[in-house]
């Protein structure tokens, strides 16, 4: 298996890097690559590739990217254009608030209480079974949900909800909504619940969000 393996996008080229290598053979493999690749001039037509290091479900650390950089600094034909994985940490998720207009939220949400906000909301508290936390736009939710989400408020089917959504009671998205039974949806924070083209509210993974919802994916960077 090839631990380095490029591919041509729509908008240049994507670098996949594979979780399960170790890093010893992901930089093996990337040398190796780059080195084919500088010295045949038909192998891509731009004099400069900029490259989207994609990490699959793997997050890489400082010195890890240190490390990728520093190799493909070692041919000037090629440039990062970002080093990205599958999976957001809470400094993705913090990032994320700085860079877009998210709202963060960090509280507790008791039996009856409704919460009510306006566009993207990054959650980082509690919402207690009977609790409602629900906003116009996105929720990121990083915390611990026993209640109510509802994005898209009123009736925008283009938002989304992101997080575990395991223990949530009911999850809604403009007027879609699901009662969330036990073992429905799995414990993880990478889920995503969206509404799909025939207006059924579904569930996918934070991989597959460039897909799910595209306009998203390319705003906040391709997390």
């Amino acid at each position: 298996m090839q631990a380095a393996v490029l591919r041509g996008t729509q908008n240049g080229y994507d670098l996949v890097l594979k979780q399960s290598a170790s890093m010893e053979q992901i930089l093996a493999d990337l040398r190796t690559l780059l080195e084919n690749l500088n010295v045949d001039p038909k192998a891509m037509e731009a004099t400069k590739v900029s490259l989207d290091v994609l990490t699959e479900d793997r997050i890489l650390t400082a010195d890890e990217k240190s490390q990728i950089e520093q190799l493909v600094g070692k041919y000037p034909r090629f440039e990062i254009h970002k080093i990205a994985a599958n999976v957001m940490t809470i400094a993705d998720a913090v990032q994320l608030r700085e860079r877009e207009n998210v709202h963060l939220l960090s509280k507790v949400i008791r039996n009856g209480q409704d919460v009510t906000m306006q566009g993207d909301v990054l959650f980082l508290g509690t919402i207690h079974e009977g609790g409602k936390l629900c906003t116009t736009g996105n929720i990121f939710s990083m915390g611990d949900v026993s209640g109510i989400l509802q994005a898209g408020y009123p009736d925008d089917e283009t938002k989304l909800i992101m997080g575990d959504l395991s223990t949530a009671q009911q999850v809604r998205i403009a007027e879609q909504f699901d009662i969330i039974e036990p073992d429905q949806v799995a414990a993880s924070s990478q889920t995503i619940a969206y509404v799909n083209d025939l207006h059924v509210l579904s569930y996918g993974k934070l991989s597959a969000l460039k897909k799910i919802n595209p306009k998203l994916y390319n705003r906040i960077g391709g997390i």
